[in-house]
């Protein structure tokens, strides 16, 4: 019964650092700012740690299974 919410809160951290991570190298590699308005470079960090640690977050639920 409490495996649900792990696997739940696995697969959505997943999805959301896959779904980032591919936002981002598709916006590094086209040479286009990831967030309007701020730096590219900075941008391209802050999204590529968020989504690197969103990776781990899910990848931690699923070991807590």
């Amino acid at each position: 019964m409490e495996s649900g919410p792990a696997i739940f809160a696995g697969t959505v951290f997943c999805l959301f650092g896959a779904a980032l991570l591919a936002w981002t190298v598709t916006r590094a590699r086209q040479h286009r700012p990831v967030a309007l308005g701020v730096n590219r470079v900075a941008s391209t960090t802050v999204a590529g740690t968020v989504a690197t640690v969103a990776l781990a977050l899910g990848a931690w639920c699923f070991t807590r299974l």
